[in-house]
């Protein structure tokens, strides 16, 4: 159609995909990087108060994002590749889609700082813990957080700008 600007849907898809990698990276820098400083700080059992409310453990968690389907093993790997795997390539189908960038990288991140954990030491790291809440860490934030803003960006108002 004559006047109407070509969308470089190419473009769109790569920045869209840089932008989440961008944020992947940020969370599993910060998750590690917290991980790994708490637990050179507190022993693995231990707790100490933080913050009134907040205390730091140093827990082991075989299971997913705070704990539950605990000893899940192959089934949440499974399910956990292909929900990642769709909502990327939802991302690729749709990188006009506002925003949609954001929650990807938040659970890809997410996703990949837990999965770093459980290679690495057979168990994922929760470090957090709140009166009556199971630990969690920042890779559970993140997936937490992402998971929200994803009901926000596919529910919440319509907009075409990346």
């Amino acid at each position: 159609m004559p006047g109407r600007p070509r969308i470089d849907r190419r473009g769109l898809r790569r920045g869209a995909f840089a932008r989440a990698a961008l944020v992947l990276a940020v969370v599993v820098g910060l998750d590690q990087l917290t991980k790994h400083t708490l637990a050179a700080e507190v022993a693995a059992g231990e707790q100490r108060k933080f913050l009134p409310g907040i205390e730091l453990v140093h827990v082991r968690n075989t299971g997913v994002a705070f704990g539950f389907f605990s000893g899940g093993g192959a089934v949440v790997l499974v399910f956990t590749v292909i929900a990642l795997s769709a909502l990327m390539g939802y991302l690729a189908l749709r990188p006009d889609r506002h925003l949609l960038w954001l929650p990807t990288g938040m659970l890809v991140g997410g996703a990949l700082g837990n999965l770093v954990d459980r290679v690495v030491h057979g168990a994922v790291i929760d470090f957090i813990k709140l009166p009556l809440w199971p630990a969690f860490n920042v890779a559970d934030m993140s997936i937490t957080f992402g998971v929200l803003v994803l009901l926000w960006v596919l529910e919440g108002p319509r907009r075409t700008d990346v």
